[in-house]
């Protein structure tokens, strides 16, 4: 309707809703406590609240728009704002006030420092399974706890209970880390300047002592027939197959091999290059592929080489495999409890080691860094002899597999030098 139709006030709900836009935005009165009904050319349509200042000009206050705001809440935020009129505050400022006080409020809460935070550990290129193990315990366990807390409001006791939870369910690795996170998060808040409080300073003092550290389940050498054959007749889907398979012929951690990329693998020279920003010792690694498992890689491709990932997933959570598909492939063929990703490591470098390959190529292999001077200096990466240790190794498996007659290591063992 047209605003001349307008009979009586205050204005009516059927009037509202059906008061149509003029070539200029127009007002008019509701009827009651100075309340104006705004009509915009586009349709368009608000509250607003008519009131003198104390310098004794009038202005206008925005109440919301219309229909998200009814003429029943419009009433109630006028006299609301009047209330204040009468003690003398401007509603208008009090209002900008009260919305600055709450950007600050939200951009002080221990969630946005920790978001922040993880988004400058993402573009300084923190590996990306490290990356994706923050992200888990954030959103399961720290950012549920303290994430709507103000940084100031947070204590010792809260970050104390914690860690706490994470020890009663035995997971003193990820307490430890967890630990080592709000710390860093707090550190990046006091140096952004939104608090002088790091309540989770001092929590290795009240930490539960880890029981004494077991080795990652694993096979020795008299074990690996029967797993070889139970992995070969796996039913499990080819990409977590495969993925079984790199772990074991590459002695890699799993993590590493979960966030393959195909642009890394140079199948035609058998050698996977793995970029620094993805390596523990941030440094880059060049692994060597034995022949069985290129084969098996270049059959996956014809799977998933369109996508970046080699191991892509199938959830949203993560852009590939979870961290639990390997083990499970172990599991699934009898093994569960007796090998996981991580303990392929340990297999590789016992059954290696006994056969007297040299210390150096194996440690090369596990991407170890040597302790103290001689780390800092010995960048050999052995890929020659590398290349020659995995391939004996892959062909050793096979013969334990098939009970055939296994070729004798080692290949490059230590030599005396000619005279």
């Amino acid at each position: 309707m047209k605003r001349t139709d307008i009979k009586r006030r205050p204005l009516a709900d059927t009037v509202l809703a059906s008061l149509e836009p003029e070539a200029k935005e127009y007002r008019e009165t509701y009827g009651v406590d100075r309340i104006y009904f705004v009509v915009a050319p586009n349709g368009r349509k608000r509250w607003e609240l008519r009131f003198k200042k104390e310098t004794g000009s009038w202005s206008f206050m925005g109440l919301g728009g219309y229909p998200e705001v009814s003429a029943k809440k419009a009433r109630e935020k006028a006299q609301d704002a009047i209330k204040l009129i009468e003690r003398g505050v401007d509603p208008v400022a009090n209002k900008t006030a009260a919305a600055t006080a709450e950007v600050i409020a939200k951009r002080n809460t221990f969630r946005a420092s920790a978001e922040a935070w993880y988004e400058k550990k993402t573009k300084e290129g923190l590996a990306q399974s490290t990356l994706e193990k923050v992200r888990t315990y954030l959103d399961s366990d720290i950012l549920p706890a303290l994430g709507d807390k103000q940084l100031d409001e947070i204590n010792r006791k809260d970050c104390a209970a914690l860690q706490l939870a994470f020890e009663k369910r035995d997971a003193h690795n990820v307490a430890k880390k967890a630990r080592g996170w709000l710390n860093k998060i707090f550190s990046f808040a006091i140096a952004s300047g939104l608090t002088e409080n790091n309540p989770a300073s001092e929590l290795l003092a009240v930490a539960t002592p880890p029981p004494a550290t077991e080795q990652y389940p694993h096979l020795l050498e008299h074990e690996l027939p029967d797993f070889l054959r139970a992995l070969r007749k796996s039913t499990s889907r080819k990409i977590s197959l495969t993925a079984g398979w790199m772990c074991l012929y590459t002695a890699s951690r799993p993590g590493m091999v979960r966030f393959a990329e195909w642009s890394e693998l140079q199948l035609d020279d058998a050698l996977w290059v793995i970029p620094a920003s993805k390596m523990k010792m941030r440094r880059d690694h060049v692994v060597p592929l034995c022949t069985q498992l290129v084969a098996m890689l270049r059959d996956l491709h014809e799977s998933t080489g369109q996508n970046k990932w080699v191991f892509p997933g199938t959830g949203n959570r993560t852009p590939v495999i979870s961290e639990n598909t390997i083990g499970k492939v172990y599991a699934q063929v009898g093994y569960k409890g007796r090998l996981v990703g991580h303990g392929t490591r340990h297999t590789a470098s016992t059954l290696l080691r006994e056969h007297e390959w040299q210390k150096d190529f194996v440690e090369a292999m596990l991407a170890h860094k040597e302790e103290g001077v001689a780390g800092v200096y010995n960048k050999a990466g052995y890929l020659k002899q590398r290349r020659e240790m995995m391939q004996w190794y892959a062909d050793y498996l096979d013969s334990l597999e098939t009970c055939t007659t296994p070729k004798p290591g080692p290949g490059f063992k230590v030599r005396q030098m000619p005279a």
